[in-house]
C-alpha cells in the first residue's frame, strides 16, 4: 500500500506542476494587462489543486475561519506548498514575502511577481521588510493581504522554531491589524519528498491581532495563538487518522 501511494503521490506532484504550463499561458494574454488577470490565473491553478488531491492522493483540504478581505498582514505558519495553495486561495489579492531564489521559477516566479509577492534575499530579510515599509507609506505597494512566514521557512510538524523580528517590523511600521494563520498540512503533505498521505488538511484563519501593540506584545500574542492552534490541529488530525 505505502508503494501504492507513493506511486499515486509522484503522479500528483507531476499532474499539478505539469498544469502550470497550461494555466500560464490561457491566462497569459490577461496576466501581461495587469494585476488582476496574473491573481485570477494563480486562483484558477490552486483550485485545480485542491480538486484534483482528494481523488488523487486522498487529501481532502478545509479553511476555517474568516479570511481577510481588506487591507492588512497575514502570519503563518508554513509546513508545506499545500498553506501557500490554501492561503492564496482563500484570499482576494494575496501576495507573499518569498525567497529570491523562487522568482526564477519557470511561469511561478514570474507569476509570484506579477500578483506582487515581495522578494527577499537569504540572510537580507530585515532590509527586504525596510523596504517593504518605505514602498507602503510611499503609496508604491499594490492593495491586498500581505502574506509572511514568521519563522522565515517550512517547519516539520512537531519541530519548534523562533518567530523573526522581521514580522514585528512589519507590523508596527504597517499600522495594519495582523491575521494570525495555523495549520496541520504538513502531517499529510510534508516539506520535502513525494509522498502524500490521505487526511483533512486544514489552515484556520484565527481571530485578527488589532495595530497598536508593543513589538515584543504582538510577537509573544503571535506565536501563542498559532503555535497553540496549530499543535491543537494536528492533535485533530492524528486523532482522526487512528480512529479511521
Amino acid at each position: 500500500m505505502q508503494l501504492v501511494q507513493w506511486l499515486r503521490s509522484l503522479v500528483f506532484v507531476v499532474v499539478i506542476y505539469a498544469a502550470m504550463i497550461p494555466y500560464g499561458l490561457i491566462y497569459l494574454p490577461a496576466a501581461l494587462r495587469g494585476r488582476d488577470g496574473a491573481i485570477a490565473a494563480c486562483h484558477a491553478w490552486c483550485r485545480f489543486v485542491k480538486r484534483a488531491a482528494p481523488w488523487m492522493v486522498g487529501i481532502r483540504t478545509e479553511v476555517r475561519g474568516t479570511p481577510p478581505a481588506g487591507e492588512c498582514l497575514i502570519a503563518a505558519k508554513h509546513q508545506s506548498f499545500l498553506d501557500i495553495i490554501l492561503i492564496y486561495s482563500s484570499v482576494p489579492r494575496g501576495k507573499f514575502i518569498m525567497k529570491t531564489e523562487l522568482t526564477k521559477a519557470p511561469i511561478l516566479g514570474w507569476y509570484a511577481l506579477r500578483i506582487g509577492c515581495v522578494p527577499v534575499d537569504r540572510g537580507k530579510r530585515a532590509q527586504a521588510v525596510q523596504r517593504m515599509v518605505a514602498d507602503v507609506a510611499a503609496g508604491r505597494a499594490d492593495p491586498g493581504q500581505l502574506i509572511i512566514y514568521p519563522q522565515g521557512t517550512r517547519i516539520t510538524p512537531g519541530v519548534k522554531a523562533p518567530y523573526k523580528v522581521g514580522t514585528s517590523v512589519l507590523y508596527t511600521e504597517s499600522g495594519q491589524p495582523c491575521v494570525p494563520v495555523a495549520c496541520n498540512v504538513g502531517l499529510f503533505w510534508p516539506r520535502k519528498g513525494i509522498m502524500r498521505r490521505p487526511g483533512i488538511a486544514v489552515v484556520e484563519f484565527l481571530d485578527p491581532i488589532p495595530s497598536g501593540l508593543s513589538g515584543p506584545d504582538f510577537m509573544k500574542t503571535l506565536e501563542r495563538r498559532i503555535e497553540d492552534r496549530s499543535d491543537a490541529l494536528m492533535a485533530e488530525a492524528c486523532v482522526t487518522v487512528i480512529a479511521s
